[in-house]
């Protein structure tokens, strides 16, 4: 697995009998905590450029992209079994057009002052918001690929920094 060698502590997300809990965050203090998630959704230069020009006919695709983020990030304990509902506090979807690679880079930053970490609301963020650019794109051509997310870097909370390197 990527990153094996990096890993550390145990898996937390399971009682002593091998059973799924949701970890109790009772104990742990509040601090501010920021995650960024990234990732990108490959197209065809035609895609590229009515998105550019804004000529999809479903409307201006990487603004409803933004809102779907952000939408998304918001949800994330609704879709992953054993995320805490959290409050966030600001989360923001920034885009990126590279004709080079004929792709479409999202950045999702989700920050909270919360007992816990925010990086599934980055990571489901930016993964909402590319299924987002995939489903008004469609229509010209689905040969669309997403790929490449992860979390770039997150900070705060008992764990500390992390730096995707």
């Amino acid at each position: 697995m990527l990153g094996e060698e990096k890993m550390s502590g145990e898996f937390t997300h399971f009682n002593k009998d091998g059973n799924a809990v949701m970890v109790d965050v009772t104990d742990k203090s509040r601090t501010v905590r920021v995650a960024v998630a990234r990732g990108e959704i490959c197209v065809g230069k035609e895609i590229l450029g009515a998105v550019k020009a804004h000529r999809i006919k479903k409307g201006d695709v990487l603004g409803v992209a933004t809102v779907a983020g952000i939408m998304g990030a918001k949800q994330t304990a609704s879709l992953i079994p054993m995320c805490h509902p959290l409050n966030i506090q600001n989360c923001t979807l920034d885009f990126t057009v590279n004709e080079e690679k004929s792709c479409i880079e999202a950045v999702c930053t989700a920050k909270i002052e919360e007992k816990t970490g925010v990086e599934m609301e980055a990571l489901t963020g930016v993964s909402v918001a590319l299924l987002t650019i995939y489903d008004m794109c469609k229509a010209i051509d689905k040969r669309m690929e997403i790929r490449n997310i992860h979390l770039v870097e997150k900070s705060g909370g008992k764990s500390g920094d992390f730096k995707y390197d």
